[in-house]
């Protein structure tokens, strides 16, 4: 990239010198909107608009007279390619939690300059920590101030896709009943109000779902919980009047999406209200007058736990999305050498094959097909400018998922693609032994999930091999692909990320050799009663996924007996709930791929 032309510097170089106008020495540009979104609407994608890296996190930092993207393994790669000829810096950051940025921009500063940051996209726990840093440097916090606007010409506007309801049977538990149980866990609290910020933790509450969010099926608003009643700000014309009449049915009122930060300035006197500090902006945060009480949002640990009948949902939604991937990778076995198949080929056919089954609402991500050094890059995604073609020897890793509405599927296999070596091989087995190792955990129930990651590690450790990411995350119903509070990582666990039955949570383990391959095999498990003793309830992992993990890369020396007895179950069960499904050549290729070893 000519370095003159790059657009991604001449807009730092907008923002900077709308600094200066501002007396301002420093702009920081979280990854986030007003919601504390992982994945963000058009409209705040301004990390993405002003530096080119298109990564769903990382943190922009611009001073007067430099910039730099701060991002975590998973993205270092995919984020040197997008900043060439930007002047933006790449500082490596060990996890997506880390406060680098915090300690650089400190470092940067001196007594008396201003930082601004937009208070309506600033997480108010995030506030804190970089309120505290700048005290220490001697600096200031400017909040009140979206920059952006002042740099950023044709904005996008904000999404207007409609509101709808998720209906029974798929929805269990009518929106009267969620919300009972978060009055409950409200007057638990001591508070007499609650503002529900989080997009899912909205649509979840009122058995809604939405478009505004690309992949996930929700939608902007804010949800006011008052003792006898709530307020939805959601943007004009987005909820028709039949559902505003069943909205109003069950005690809920709507108001303009703008209207929440007034609604709280306007709290009764006499009422607290319960706000989550991690899941809600300083800006809303500080147009409350009376008393505040921090605390998890009831919901978050609520939706978190499926019940049984939305665990037989998600059973359902894991055949429909297996029978999908056996027609697809029937047809893809079929015509490899045959057909010109390409990255954009496999994210386009295994689309389809996923539309085409019962209940299916859309992608729950954008695939990932990377095909041999395209693969070691986690968050790689192709593109009709860059993208491989799938030929000649080597490994081909896919990460896809879909939305349905009885579930939300996310799942990764590797495939050998024509010749494939020991070192492949031996690769693919410690990844597998890794993933083996975790579903078959068995754990006293309230385990902090942090606590399992070194289970699915501890294969690739005694190689002396790593991964950057973590080996899990939660998975909404229907909802957010990625889901909180449990989180199967290196995170600082918190007594939240308490194990509980009905959980759904990735296990993922991989491995990456820049420039060659990357490896990555996972599958979605439930959390199961298994048991109790003298020392309490136990719980063990359901694997949910369903389909093949291809067993020509298995280096069978590699393997206990109990390892392989697991991998041929598994299959079997692959094979038992998908065979009904389907016909023709990927019930013969389904056949095929879970025949034991």
């Amino acid at each position: 990239m000519d370095t003159r032309t790059s657009p991604h510097r001449e807009r730092i170089a907008t923002t900077q010198r709308a600094l200066a106008r501002h007396g301002l020495a420093a702009l920081l540009v979280p990854s986030a909107d007003p919601h504390l979104s992982e994945y963000l609407p058009e409209h705040w994608q301004g990390r993405q608009w002003l530096s080119g890296f298109s990564g769903s996190m990382g943190t922009l930092v611009v001073t007067r007279d430099k910039a730099a993207l701060f991002a975590d393994s998973r993205y270092w790669v995919q984020a040197e390619a997008e900043l060439a000829g930007s002047g933006i810096a790449l500082v490596k950051i060990p996890t997506a939690t880390a406060s680098h940025h915090i300690e650089w921009l400190a470092r940067e500063l001196k007594a008396g300059d201003g930082v601004a940051v937009d208070g309506a996209v600033l997480g108010l726990a995030a506030a804190q920590q970089l309120r505290a840093a700048l005290d220490r440097a001697g600096a200031t916090l400017r909040t009140d101030l979206d920059l952006l606007a002042d740099v950023w010409p044709e904005r996008p506007a904000l999404p207007a896709a409609p509101v709808y309801e998720h209906r029974a049977p798929e929805a269990p538990l009518p929106r009267a009943a969620k919300l009972a149980q978060v009055r409950e866990a409200m007057a638990r609290h001591g508070a007499t109000h609650h503002l529900v910020s989080t997009v899912d933790d909205v649509a979840w509450a009122l058995n809604l779902r939405g478009a505004d969010v690309e992949y996930n099926p929700v939608f902007l608003a804010h949800l006011l919980i008052a003792p006898s009643g709530a307020t939805l700000f959601v943007g004009a014309g987005k909820v028709d009047a039949a559902l505003k009449a069943a909205l109003a049915a069950d005690g809920i009122a709507l108001a303009p999406y703008a209207d929440a930060a007034t609604a709280l300035a306007a709290l009764p006197t006499g009422a607290t209200l319960l706000v989550d500090p991690k899941r809600v902006t300083l800006g809303l945060r500080e147009r409350v007058k009376g008393p505040v009480i921090e605390a998890i949002n009831p919901s978050t640990l609520l939706k978190s736990r499926k019940s049984d009948a939305e665990a037989a949902f998600i059973r359902e939604a894991m055949r429909q999305d297996g029978a999908a991937m056996c027609e697809f990778y029937a047809w893809f076995e079929a015509a490899l050498g045959k057909e010109r198949i390409t990255e954009l080929t496999i994210d386009e056919r295994l689309g389809a094959a996923r539309a085409r089954r019962p209940g299916f609402a859309g992608l729950s991500f954008s695939t990932i097909a990377g095909f041999n050094a395209n693969g070691a890059m986690p968050h790689y995604r192709a593109t009709p400018q860059s993208h491989a073609v799938i030929e000649g020897d080597g490994l081909l890793l896919i990460d896809s998922g879909g939305q349905y509405l009885g579930g939300t599927t996310d799942i990764t296999r590797v495939w050998p693609i024509g010749s494939v070596g020991a070192a492949h091989k031996r690769d693919y087995t410690l990844v597998l032994k890794g993933t083996m190792a975790l579903s078959r955990t068995v754990f006293p129930r309230g385990t902090l999930s942090p606590m399992l990651d070194a289970i699915a590690r501890a294969p690739l450790w005694e190689q002396r091999l790593e991964y950057g990411h973590g080996t899990g995350h939660g998975v909404g119903y229907f909802l957010n692909v990625h889901e909180g509070p449990q989180s199967i990582s290196k995170a600082a666990p918190d007594a939240h990320m308490a194990m509980e039955p009905g959980m759904v949570t990735s296990i993922e383990p991989g491995l990456y050799r820049p420039g060659q391959w990357g490896i990555r095999i996972e599958n979605l498990v439930l959390n199961v009663p298994a048991g109790a003793s003298e020392f309490g309830e136990f719980l063990a992992f359901e694997t949910l996924t369903l389909c093949p993990i291809d067993t020509r890369l298995v280096e069978r020396s590699l393997l206990r007996a109990d390892e392989i007895d697991w991998l041929n179950a598994y299959h079997a069960t692959v094979r038992e709930r998908i065979e009904p499904l389907v016909t023709g050549a990927a019930l013969d290729w389904l056949r095929e791929r879970t025949a034991p070893i």
